[in-house]
């Protein structure tokens, strides 16, 4: 049977005194401490899993593009469906938040976080083999030569895939026209994934806050926040690793592939990551289902009377959790619109609200395009870029934000002091973002679009000049993109726009000679050859160092300054609303920001793109090249443009917070200067009035004890 005893009576631990100079069973505490601490690494763990599909997903943006053949703009609302799920839920969940079960509610988002993954995985084994653009060329029947120009219209053998016949792959692309709508399956797994991830951040975060003490509040969420960073590091790390295989890994043979990860028609598994980041929410939901309603404040203790009176068996102490209360539908929805307008009547949380919305539009729109700018811009492969962005910009965002964090708790900022460092750190930030447009790179020299055939005169318009005297014989395709780097140090859209007429080696080592475009430039002397793939832009090469060390100064600074601007929300409305402000928060940002921002970011890229590429049954597919400067202007512009909004309404941010708290900031100044002298004056008082050898009242007291 449970015997009753008394906190006396806990022979193993010593009681010790809480803030209030009540004695509290070491078990109680230790327990109810232990709690919180699993709860920490759960939800840690929790934003890392999300944070790890979501840096997947954002990092294979080139990738899925190039596998179904669309444009930017629709992966942009392939990408934006996620917050399309956040905005179907978040509200309810934010707002119902301190009603429900908070730690099943995340279990059960993680779950659906983990099919969302798996269900984007369908199209790869409901597609039949990617077929990459290629030129057909003729083979010589006297020798292995392979000729790209040819008086009449190409036929005979394909160079670049030896199981399959062009007349195979044609058919076989225009029976599967409906596999074009099968990235509605990709769309479909993120609106799950983002449903599955609104709790997540609300709900935790709500719950760290209030059963932390207020000193710690910001340290753990500040930990909890760059602990899951690691995600998003690992992620990317993973993106990389999977751009880098072919995405027909084990049904095909590597080595018939003519192309390699830094042709625009490289396709990378883009799959098997997916599968992955599935598995990972799935453990991730697992250590909520056996966490509590609620816990015990820390630093606090359950009302004395109940202490005084624990139930025990053997060795281990019960106490009864507190009980859920009900939740009625009717009154929540009654209370919905006066709470709504109490939280939007806060002037600072308003303000807040859009500084979160710009700041989300500039974020995503950064990270969603960000390999395909290095890509185009400094001639990098997508591989090495999300590398990149992996191993050193994540990982200085998470030592900026845990920094930032640390500096609060170390030095006690009050809520105007977090402004004030959030607001500098954000304006030098955006001022070295403006260095970026000094980071030029010139444009790929293509032939017939970007430079002239010089010394041919040309035959076509000007809009669609790829043809030549050079190479008017030769029947070229103008649908086709296998483009070619002649010792001219000038692109072909293919070896035939070259007036390539043989060639040696094959697969990737294939030269073509005699190519009559590359010759004018040679002045008829030599032989005049080109190989696979684009030429390279050695002044881009050399640039992106700098570019790099400038995005990890930007990205270094602006994460500083997060968590001191995340934790203005938490000090500028009552707790009761903490939970409904973060969903709000979340939902203003999701809405306004991290839905539309990767649509038109994609729709003003894609009005940068110089050549597009061809379905296997006619229409366009993604884009083979790009304008770099007007890319760099539209994608550097955006962002510049959204963080000049952000500093102003951090500056509005500052006032406004200094308006409403300055009073609060002068009271805790007197209150720790007047301590101070009372502190000061009795140490005084005791030095003169205890003598030599006696002892004092503490000592006194515990030797009495």
């Amino acid at each position: 049977m449970d015997k009753i005893i008394t906190t006396g009576k806990f022979k193993d631990k010593p009681p010790f005194r809480d803030s209030n100079s009540a004695v509290v069973p070491a078990k109680v505490m230790c327990h109810n401490c232990s709690k919180l601490k699993i709860f920490l690494g759960a939800l840690a763990f929790s934003f890392f899993a999300k944070g790890f599909s979501g840096s997947y997903m954002k990092s294979m943006s080139s990738q899925i593009e190039r596998r179904f053949e669309i444009s930017s703009s629709i992966f942009g609302i392939i990408d934006g469906s996620f917050e399309l799920g956040n905005l179907m839920v978040m509200v309810l969940v934010s707002y119902l938040g301190p009603r429900v079960h908070r730690p099943k509610v995340i279990a059960v988002g993680c779950l659906i976080m983990s099919l969302g993954a798996f269900l984007s995985v369908m199209p790869q084994f409901l597609m039949g083999r990617y077929n990459y653009e290629r030129i057909a060329v003729t083979v010589d029947n006297s020798s292995s030569s392979v000729s790209a120009c040819s008086p009449a219209p190409s036929v005979g053998h394909s160079v670049s895939d030896a199981t399959e016949t062009p007349s195979t792959m044609k058919n076989s692309g225009c029976e599967k026209t409906s596999n074009s709508y099968l990235w509605l399956f990709v769309l479909m797994g993120n609106l799950l994934r983002g449903i599955g991830e609104a709790p997540v951040m609300p709900l935790g975060v709500s719950y760290i806050d209030d059963f932390s003490k207020e000193e710690n509040s910001a340290f753990y969420i500040g930990l909890v926040r760059s602990s899951g960073m690691f995600g998003p590091t690992l992620g990317f790390l993973l993106g990389s690793f999977c751009a880098s295989l072919w995405v027909d890994i084990g049904v095909v043979d590597i080595d018939a592939i003519n192309i390699n990860p830094k042709d625009t028609r490289w396709v990378g598994a883009w799959w098997l990551g997916l599968l992955i980041c599935g598995a990972v929410n799935f453990i991730a939901s697992l250590p909520f289902f056996f966490l509590p309603y609620s816990l015990i404040k820390e630093g606090e203790d359950e009302n004395p009377k109940k202490i005084s009176h624990l139930p025990v068996q053997g060795d281990h102490c019960k106490t009864d959790p507190p009980a859920q209360p009900q939740l009625k539908f009717s009154e929540a929805v009654k209370d919905f619109l006066p709470t709504l307008k109490k939280l939007f009547g806060n002037p600072v949380f308003l303000v807040y609200v859009f500084l979160t919305i710009l700041q989300y539009n500039s974020l995503v729109g950064l990270i969603t395009y960000e390999t395909k700018f290095m890509e185009q811009q400094f001639n990098v492969s997508v591989a090495k870029a999300i590398f990149l962005v992996g191993v050193i910009l994540l990982p200085i965002t998470i030592l900026g934000m845990f920094l930032g964090g640390y500096l609060i708790k170390k030095f006690k900022l009050h809520v105007t002091g977090m402004a004030k460092f959030a607001c500098i750190s954000f304006i030098v930030a955006y001022l070295l973002n403006l260095l970026y447009f000094m980071c030029n790179c010139e444009v790929l020299q293509l032939a017939g679009l970007t430079v002239p055939y010089s010394g041919f005169k040309q035959l076509s318009s000007p809009k669609n000049s790829f043809t030549a005297s050079c190479n008017a014989d030769c029947s070229c395709k103008m649908d086709q993109w296998d483009p070619v780097c002649g010792d001219n140090g000038i692109t072909y859209m293919t070896a035939c726009f070259a007036g390539c007429k043989s060639s040696t080696g094959m697969g990737k080592n294939m030269v073509f000679h005699n190519c009559s475009c590359v010759e004018g430039h040679e002045d008829g002397h030599g032989n005049a050859s080109a190989v696979l793939g684009q030429c390279q832009r050695e002044s881009c090469t050399k640039a992106f160092p700098y570019f790099l060390a400038l995005q990890t100064a930007c990205a270094f600074i602006l994460a500083l300054g997060g968590t001191p601007t995340y934790m203005i929300m938490f000090r500028s409305v009552s707790p009761d609303l903490k939970s409904f402000a973060v969903g709000i928060e979340t939902l203003g940002g999701r809405i306004l920001g991290g839905l539309p921002a990767p649509i038109y970011f994609g729709a003003l890229i894609d009005e940068t793109c110089l050549k597009w590429g061809t379905k296997s049954c006619g229409g366009s597919g993604s884009c083979r090249i790009y304008d770099t400067k007007a890319f760099r202007n539209v994608y550097l512009g955006l962002i510049a443009g959204l963080r000049a909004g952000c500093c102003v309404l951090y500056m509005v941010l500052c006032v406004l917070i200094m308006r409403r708290f300055k009073r609060d900031d002068k009271e805790i100044t007197d209150i720790k200067n007047a301590e101070e002298t009372i502190n000061k004056e009795s140490v005084t008082v005791n030095k003169k009035e205890v003598l030599p050898g006696s002892k004092t009242s503490e000592e006194s007291e515990e030797t009495y004890m």
